[in-house]
């Protein structure tokens, strides 16, 4: 059972997506707004939001920023628009999944699953008393959920760390874009463009590039590895 809240402007979607939750045992309120849903999220602790796009006072991707700038509940977006373009302007933007409309309640039930999954501690291959990983001067705490870089503390993304601790478990080792989709996204097909959206970010707060790699390192059509990089005497 989860606390979900649901942003929908459209009372037909809103009233079934409602009912539907409801049955399935969860705790549900909704709005129709985007500044309704602000509000409630500050006040009121969820564990997932399901936000629409089209809304009538704020651009849902809009609502989205602010929503990230006073939480990171996961926030499954719901939406009309199916341009790869504006998916990845939403994975930019901080959403942990997307669901084009129409979908069916099956489907977003499965979507929500993964995503309640992951937040509450079941990231890929974690135990209870997992210790911290280590990869050069990265230190990952999976139990606290924290990462550090060279002992400065890494502001990462819920996906950004489910995806480094879970290459951090199997350094040196190339793992295949198909494993990290089903592993890391609990999805068992995908674009390749998701997972290179979040490589980007990350290599970005690891202060490197594609073009230049410490840490992370592509393998064009095989998959992605983690190492430490090499020491300058080593060059």
């Amino acid at each position: 059972m989860a606390s979900v809240l649901v942003v929908e402007d459209d009372q037909f979607v809103r009233s079934a997506l409602i009912r539907h939750l409801s049955d399935a045992a969860h705790t549900v309120r909704s709005v129709g707004t985007a500044l309704e849903a602000l509000r409630e999220v500050a006040q009121v602790g969820f564990d997932v939001v399901i936000l629409d796009l089209g809304l009538p006072d704020l651009d849902g991707a809009e609502a989205l920023k602010m929503l990230r700038g006073i939480t990171d509940v996961p926030v499954i977006i719901a939406t009309a628009r199916d341009d790869e373009t504006e998916i990845v302007r939403l994975l930019n933007a901080g959403a942990d999944d997307y669901l084009v409309k129409p979908f069916s309640v099956a489907h977003l039930s499965a979507r929500m699953a993964a995503v309640l999954r992951r937040t509450r501690g079941a990231e890929p291959g974690t135990g209870g008393g997992e210790r911290v990983l280590r990869v050069g001067g990265l230190a990952i705490d999976p139990l606290r959920r924290q990462a550090e870089l060279d002992g400065v503390l890494l502001d990462l993304t819920r996906r950004e760390f489910d995806l480094l601790a879970f290459l951090a478990r199997r350094p040196g080792v190339v793992v295949p874009r198909r494993e990290l989709l089903a592993e890391v996204w609990q999805q068992s097909y995908g674009d390749d463009q998701t997972i290179d959206v979040h490589l980007s970010w990350l290599r970005r707060k690891l202060g490197e590039t594609a073009a230049s790699p410490r840490y992370l390192h592509t393998l064009r059509g095989v998959g992605v590895k983690l190492e430490p990089p090499e020491r300058d005497g080593d060059l």
